[in-house]
C-alpha cells in the first residue's frame, strides 16, 4: 500500500492490521477506516491496556507511514511539543557573520547610522535551518506522510490543548519568528486518554471518537495466541479467563492485554501444557497481572473462596474490607459486564446463604 492513500475499506484495514498481530473490532474498524478516509484526527478513550497506543503502531506499520510520538505528561510545554530554537547552531552563524559585519559596518560613523544599516539585512538566524522539531512540527514538516500519535493528551494541563487546536483543525504550525507551516503531507493523527480528566469541547469537537473497553474472552484469546503463539490454546484460554475475573473486581488497576500477553508466555514458561493446571501456579500469574498489593491481597482473598477450576465465580465469604474500585477499571465493555455480573454473582450467593 501506498503510504499515501486510506484502505479501500474497514475490511481492508482490519486484514491489515491483522497482519501486524493487531485484532480490531467490526464497529472499532469502521471509525478508523473513516478516520484515515477522511483525514480527521481519532481520539480515543478508555482505561489504560487496552490497546489505543498500539493501535496507532499498528496502523502505522500497516499503512507503511513512520510514526511520529508526542508522549504527554503534566509540564509539557511548547518547547518539547513543537519546536526549539537551536542556539548553538545560531551562535556558530553569529561567529561566521562577525567579519562580514564589520565589513558591512565599516565607512559608518554613528551608533544610529550602524544599527540602521544591520536592520536593512537579513543575518539569517530565524530560518528553518535553525528550528530543533519536536512531534507536532515534524509531523507538519515530514514530505511523507505519518502516522502522529499523541498519547495520554489528558495528562497534560488544558493550556497545552490550545496548541494541539491549530495542527488538529489546520493541519499547520505557526512559528511567530517566521510564519504559518502548513502541512506538506496530511498526517493521520490519533490521540490517547485514559479518562483521567475530561478534554474541552473544542478538542474533541475537532477529533472522531471511539470508547475503546476490554475486549470479549473470545476476542482477547485471538490477540494472546497472536502474540503469544508458543502457549497453548487451552493455556491461553484459562489466563484471559482469569484476567477476566480480575476485572470484575474492585482493583485499583485491572490486569491490561499485555499483562495478559506476558501472564500466558510466564504460564508457559512455568511449564503448563494443558487446561486445568492454572491453579498451582496462579500466585506466580497474579505478578505479571496485577501491580499493586492491595490488589493481589483482594485478588487472593475472593480467588481463596472460588470454587475450583478454570471458570471460576466469585464467592461470598471474605469478612474483610475490599479496597476502593479503579476510577477505570471495568468501565467499558466486557470489564463492566465482569463486574456487574459478579456482583450480582456475590449478591445472590449472600442471599442463599441468609435463607
Amino acid at each position: 500500500m501506498s503510504p499515501t492513500t486510506a484502505f479501500d475499506s474497514p475490511e481492508a484495514l482490519t486484514e491489515a492490521l491483522a497482519a501486524e498481530n493487531y485484532v480490531i473490532d467490526p464497529e472499532f474498524a469502521v471509525v478508523v477506516h473513516l478516520a484515515t478516509a477522511l483525514e480527521r484526527p481519532l481520539l480515543l478513550e478508555g482505561p489504560a491496556g487496552v490497546g489505543k497506543t498500539e493501535l496507532a503502531s499498528s496502523l502505522a506499520a500497516a499503512s507503511g507511514r513512520r510514526l511520529v510520538r508526542l508522549q504527554c505528561y503534566e509540564g509539557l510545554d511548547d518547547g518539547r511539543a513543537l519546536y526549539e530554537w537551536d542556539y548553538g547552531k545560531q551562535l556558530m552563524h553569529v561567529q561566521m557573520l562577525r567579519d562580514r559585519i564589520g565589513e558591512l559596518l565599516s565607512g559608518t560613523t554613528t551608533m544610529a547610522e550602524a544599527s540602521a544599516r544591520l536592520q536593512t539585512e537579513d543575518t539569517g538566524l530565524y530560518t528553518e535551518h535553525f528550528l530543533s522539531t519536536r512531534p507536532l512540527l515534524e509531523a507538519v514538516l515530514s514530505p511523507d506522510p505519518v502516522v502522529l500519535l499523541v498519547d495520554e493528551v489528558d495528562r497534560t494541563e488544558e493550556s497545552m490543548e490550545a496548541l494541539l487546536l491549530e495542527v488538529l483543525a489546520e493541519q499547520q504550525v505557526t512559528v511567530p519568528e517566521i510564519g504559518t507551516f502548513t502541512a506538506r503531507s496530511i498526517p493521520w493523527v490519533v490521540l490517547t486518554s485514559n479518562d483521567t480528566r475530561e478534554l474541552s469541547p473544542a478538542l474533541k469537537r475537532r477529533c472522531l471518537h471511539f470508547a475503546v473497553g476490554f475486549p470479549t474472552p473470545e476476542r482477547e484469546t485471538e490477540i494472546v495466541s497472536r502474540r503469544a503463539p508458543q502457549v497453548a490454546p487451552e493455556v491461553v484460554t484459562d489466563v484471559v479467563e482469569l484476567a477476566h475475573l480480575l476485572r470484575g473486581f474492585p482493583l485499583r488497576k485491572s490486569p491490561s492485554i499485555s499483562e495478559v500477553i506476558d501472564a500466558a508466555r510466564a504460564a508457559a514458561v512455568l511449564g503448563l501444557r494443558s487446561a486445568g493446571e492454572l491453579e498451582k501456579v496462579r500466585p506466580a500469574l497474579l505478578s505479571a497481572l496485577l501491580k499493586y498489593g492491595s490488589d493481589r491481597e483482594l485478588a487472593v482473598r475472593r480467588l481463596d473462596d472460588d470454587e475450583p477450576g478454570p471458570g471460576i465465580v466469585p464467592t461470598a465469604g471474605s469478612d474483610r474490607p475490599d479496597t476502593a474500585a479503579s476510577t477505570t477499571a471495568g468501565a467499558f465493555g466486557a470489564g463492566r459486564a465482569a463486574s456487574t455480573g459478579s456482583r450480582a454473582a456475590a449478591d445472590r450467593n449472600r442471599r442463599g446463604g441468609r435463607r
